[in-house]
């Protein structure tokens, strides 16, 4: 079996091992298909705090069960399945309160366990969620990364008569955008990114107006329609967006942060409490797998609209190049394991 290993920051291998064996609860799934996100290059460089190294990175996959451990009997040999990389305890707080996302002993698939960049990966049974057949290999793949605007549209229950505002054109914030439009049927939702060919996509995902604002201020540029966002999501993770966000936002707006950085955002609590905005975070997703099925299941988001490129797995290396240094043709990467 080969799986893609990196050693340690900016060393990557594609090494040879054996097939592992489920243990108790657990079921092997051969690989068909996994994808790239951002967090699989920071971890290749080194700039993920959560990774351990040695580590076998991916955590958005699809396959086929072909083994199964002691215990389990919901699972069947031959059923597709998309993986859930959240594996959480199930009994601490976060977890009692329906966020096992940020389980106190919260463990990802990829980052703090080996994930599915390999040509078999064993996994909790319970991760493993059953693919219906109307939806395609290059779909199935896909719900991992919607799962994280299920996450985030979860929380601020978008409503038809919202002005939405979405920092960020890359996966993330187009999966929200789609959700937004296709399954919220938000009337007006705001894209805006420093990328025109950033911009294009979130028009084709159904963005009703975008914005360059390396061209133009993002607050004159509202300002001149009359325009106070009352959801906004902030799917580009800069630490300056957050005291613009807030100065942008309608009273009583919601705002949604995606990112992990570490710096300061200078913000007051003046011009929080002063709207009675609501501030909301997310990160991974809890439970959310269904939800996603279900959107496929019903067509409400396209996810061939992101993928744009992909690779064999053995072109790892040139696949997140790719990914990281062409931001106007390049969305969504797919690595091919087997047919």
């Amino acid at each position: 079996m080969k799986s893609i290993v990196i050693k340690k920051p900016n060393e990557l291998v594609i090494q040879e091992g054996t097939i592992p064996e489920p243990g108790a609860g657990e079921v092997r799934v051969k690989i068909k298909i996994a994808g790239i996100c951002g967090s699989d290059s920071h971890i290749y460089r080194g700039h993920n705090p959560f990774a351990r190294y040695p580590r076998v990175i991916g955590h958005e996959f699809f396959g086929i069960i072909d083994a199964i451990g002691e215990g389990v009997t919901d699972k069947s040999i031959g059923q597709r399945v998309c993986i859930d990389p959240v594996i959480s305890c199930g009994h601490c707080y976060p977890c009692s309160v329906g966020k096992p996302n940020v389980c106190t002993s919260l463990v990802v698939l990829g980052v703090h366990r080996d994930g599915g960049f390999a040509e078999y990966s064993v996994v909790p049974a319970n991760n493993a969620w059953v693919v219906a057949d109307t939806i395609s290999d290059r779909h199935a793949v896909m719900v991992e990364p919607f799962t994280i605007a299920a996450n985030v549209t979860g929380q601020v229950n978008p409503l038809e008569t919202d002005i939405a505002l979405i920092y960020g054109a890359g996966p993330m914030g187009l999966t929200t955008l789609q959700a937004l439009k296709g399954v919220y049927n938000v009337r007006q939702v705001i894209v805006v990114d420093r990328i025109d060919e950033r911009l294009a996509m979130a028009e084709r995902c159904g963005a009703d107006w975008i914005i360059n604002n390396s061209e133009k201020s993002l607050a004159e540029t509202l300002e001149e329609k009359g325009i106070k966002p009352t959801l906004i999501v902030d799917a580009a993770c800069h630490p300056a967006i957050l005291q613009e966000a807030i100065m942008l936002a309608s009273p009583a707006a919601r705002i949604v942060m995606m990112g992990f950085s570490t710096e300061a955002s200078a913000i007051t609590q003046q011009s929080i409490t002063g709207k009675e905005l609501s501030l909301y975070s997310s990160r991974l997703n809890a439970n959310k797998f269904p939800v996603v099925l279900e959107w496929l299941e019903k067509d409400l988001i396209d996810p061939d609209k992101l993928i744009t490129h992909q690779f064999n797995y053995q072109h790892v290396v040139n696949a997140i190049e790719l990914f990281e240094h062409d931001q106007k043709s390049c969305c969504k990467v797919l690595l091919t394991f087997s047919e």
